[in-house]
């Protein structure tokens, strides 16, 4: 299988770089969004040693029996999308809103297990923590984690806007609210005839229901993007150097309507570590456990998303009906509970 061969930016040239840097940044930005679908950052802003900190955190939850990790239970249904749920609760899908067919790919579940929380002040989406005693300093960290993503969330939107050559806070102002959501994800070792069999899933392929998602993988590997020029042909992102180092950002959905489709949300999908990437694994009848923390923004809710002037022509006409933020947001996240 090939490897995608994406190449990493240096985020700290639009951050505190001259205006010619900036310049060459978002362009190359606009180039890795339109041909890759994804884009891998250096120097992203989040500081390195909490993001190795909020690992360890991660490890320490989804240690936990199971009757405490449930203590700070998901409710049923989709929202709100908080808590912990247990493996096999969630089911991702693309396009497929028939409950029918949802109930049919159930018999294949993902063998995953998360954690969600959000902004502290989301009364929307309020978070459910464990009681203190059961993990004390979990909530303190994740809160103050989910902090540090937001502001690069907002440097990462000023620079599409100004790829786009909208005002250089367009994009910040329709996510005010920052409403996002801080995920964390641990997947078991799984065994590998199973895995390659689809007996069972990790997460199957989907693109993103939002605007953009940061994600910080740990070195075991899985993460597979569609090719843009290839459709059904997934290529593995690899990790590179240590936790922390690099800044994977995807865009989502709304990200795509909002470009017309010059910005596609690409499908990903997670599967076992690619054999070039894990040799040590051939002969081993399972893959290696894993743990991602994504973080995913959305505009506020009641935002309505088109495709924005620059984007479409006579010669390229609009691709998408003007929708809320929060009607498209739920009625994906409904297929997934």
């Amino acid at each position: 299988m090939k490897t995608h061969t994406s190449g990493v930016l240096d985020f700290s040239t639009y951050r505190t770089g001259s205006l010619k840097q900036r310049q060459e940044f978002v362009g190359q930005l606009d180039d890795a969004f339109r041909n890759d679908g994804f884009v891998r950052l250096i120097n992203h802003g989040v500081d390195k040693d909490k993001v190795k900190m909020c690992f360890a955190w991660s490890a320490q939850f989804f240690s936990l029996p199971a009757d405490v990790k449930m203590l700070a239970p998901h409710p049923p249904g989709a929202s709100p999308h908080r808590g912990y749920s247990a493996i096999g609760a969630e089911k991702i899908t693309q396009d497929v809103f028939d409950r029918s067919n949802l109930m049919e790919l159930r018999q294949t579940p993902d063998m995953k297990e998360s954690f969600e929380s959000g902004h502290v002040s989301d009364e929307r989406q309020p978070n459910i923590w464990l009681p203190e005693e059961q993990l004390p300093g979990f909530r303190a960290f994740m809160e103050d984690f989910y902090c540090e993503c937001s502001l690069v969330v907002h440097s990462v939107l000023d620079a599409l806007s100004t790829a786009l050559c909208l005002p250089v806070h367009y994009f910040q102002s329709k996510h005010s609210h920052d409403t996002f959501q801080l995920r964390l994800l641990h997947y078991p070792s799984v065994s590998r005839k199973l895995l390659n069999e689809a007996k069972i899933s990790r997460i199957g392929a989907h693109s993103d229901f939002g605007s953009l998602t940061l994600l910080f993988q740990d070195s075991s590997g899985g993460l597979e993007v569609e090719s843009m020029q290839s459709t059904g042909n997934f290529q593995p992102v690899h990790p590179i150097g240590e936790i922390g180092d690099v800044l994977v950002v995807n865009l989502g959905d709304l990200m795509e309507r909002w470009t017309n489709g010059r910005w596609k949300a690409v499908v990903h999908r997670v599967m076992g570590p690619a054999v070039d990437q894990r040799t040590e694994i051939i002969a081993s009848d399972e893959y290696p456990a894993r743990y991602s923390i994504p973080f995913f923004a959305g505009p506020n809710e009641d935002v309505v998303v088109e495709p924005l002037p620059g984007c479409w022509s006579m010669s390229n006409p609009k691709k998408f009906t003007p929708i809320t933020a929060g009607v498209y947001t739920q009625k994906r996240a409904d297929t997934s509970y």
